[in-house]
């Protein structure tokens, strides 16, 4: 089968100034005092004129902290009826604060929230809605990917706005494609090309691995992703609601996992990744693995620790030609907490932090994939060919918001999954009883 030119030309790293690493779905490093805030402390006295607005994130680092004030400063000097201050908490405490605050009648005013969980924070009435205020802004929401605004609505009413999200693609070594007289400008289109590219990529002295082609249990994603993208873009639920946990697809993406991890050896797979490490000890880029599936924000952690590095990016295979490369994406919202006592100017603020000039920002400065279309098109940006092709990937990637009736869903996958791969019971039945206990979820959820 003809094997599809990967996005790109020939890359070899060099330092984009002013571009840091930020996971989109990920952890901020922790980075300063927890519940330390800063911006302008105004008095609010002076006849009520000038509204102070407390907005909460986790982006603490060295590296984001000082974007994302530099932006509310921007806010704060482009009016003079609201100020904001920034506080920061760490990325496991920020939401269960939150939640103890909004309990308390004294939420923050703002908050950078996950994007897949909208939804069922306005079921639990933990947001507010904004229709009222988009109602008079009703172009507000062409803003955004339509991928990105639906995770936002909850009875087709809106409870958020859009703020970053991310995309997962394959980064591959070009030096190692053509040591294995592969094309280095062409990368596997369909799985079953990959897994026979994977194959010449390995390299072995006796029984062990000295370097790894490939392995969907390596990177930034997992057989999850594989299922998904195997089923057409479907993840584990239908249009309806309803869990196709065990669809024949989903089967298919497991019994690939296997005979992968059956090719190479369990134990090999297991010992390889006890070698791994961070920056220049990643195994991409320390030369140990040749292709490596990660969110597109990996290209920083390769312009860092990995000069002279000559590497490719593609999208993730598909399954036969025409199936879609189709990928999964997460990110975050900026939302008004239930019973903020100032909405309207919270959401005034929402709107310039998702108006093209201030996202813009962000993601030159973060690497950032974000919600709003024209910024992410902008042509400074789409000049670094990753950042073009993250960009390009955006109509093969897909958000999947969590069931409202099941919103632990995939702790009742994960464990199947585990023993699938131990071998302890099959692929089918592995799928069939994750199936039956996410559909018993369900039913005790809807009572």
């Amino acid at each position: 089968m003809k094997m599809k030119k990967a996005l790109g030309a020939t890359l070899t790293v060099v330092l984009g100034a002013g571009m840091v690493l930020t996971a989109c779905g990920g952890k901020d490093e922790n980075n300063g005092a927890a519940g330390t805030n800063t911006g302008t402390n105004t008095d609010s006295g002076k006849s009520g004129q000038v509204v102070e607005l407390d907005f909460w994130t986790f982006w603490g680092s060295e590296q984001r902290r000082p974007v994302i004030e530099k932006m509310i400063d921007d806010f704060n000097k482009s009016q003079d009826k609201i100020k904001v201050k920034h506080t920061y908490y760490p990325f496991g405490d920020i939401w269960t604060k939150e939640l103890a605050a909004v309990a308390a009648g004294n939420p923050p005013d703002v908050i950078i929230n996950d994007i897949n969980a909208t939804a069922i924070r306005a079921e639990k009435k933990q947001n507010t809605n904004i229709q009222q205020y988009l109602a008079k802004d009703q172009s507000v929401k062409d803003r955004f990917f339509p991928e990105l605004w639906n995770t936002v609505l909850y009875k087709n009413e809106a409870y958020a706005l859009p703020f970053n999200t991310d995309t997962r693609m394959m980064f591959y070594n070009k030096k190692m494609f053509r040591e294995a007289g592969l094309d280095p400008e062409k990368f596997p289109n369909t799985w079953a090309e990959l897994e026979e590219a994977a194959k010449k990529l390995d390299k072995k002295q006796g029984d062990k691995y000295l370097q790894m082609g490939f392995s969907p249990q390596y990177g930034g994603f997992d057989w999850g992703s594989i299922a998904m993208n195997f089923d057409g873009g479907r993840n584990w639920f239908d249009k309806d609601g309803k869990p196709v946990i065990n669809a024949p697809a989903k089967l298919e993406a497991m019994n690939y996992v296997l005979a992968n991890a059956d090719r190479i050896g369990q134990k090999n797979l297991d010992a390889f990744k006890a070698e791994f490490g961070s920056k220049q000890a990643n195994p991409f880029i320390a030369g140990k693995v040749a292709i490596w599936p990660n969110n597109t924000t990996f290209y920083t952690e390769i312009r860092d620790y990995g000069q002279g590095l000559e590497y490719g990016i593609a999208p993730i295979p598909e399954l036969k030609e025409g199936s879609g490369h189709w990928s999964i994406g997460g990110g975050f919202v900026i939302e008004i907490p239930a019973g903020a006592k100032h909405p309207a100017e919270s959401y005034e603020f929402m709107k310039f932090m998702t108006d093209t000039a201030a996202q813009k920002y962000w993601a030159e400065k973060n690497f950032d994939n974000v919600a709003n279309i024209k910024a992410a098109n902008d042509p400074d940006l789409v000049k670094n060919p990753v950042y073009k092709a993250a960009v390009d990937n955006m109509k093969w990637t897909k958000v999947f918001p969590t069931p409202l009736n099941a919103p632990d869903f995939t702790k009742l996958i994960d464990p199947q999954r585990d023993a699938a791969i131990l071998k302890k019971i099959g692929a089918k039945e592995a799928l069939d009883k994750a199936q039956a206990d996410v559909e018993n979820l369900i039913k005790q959820n809807t009572k």
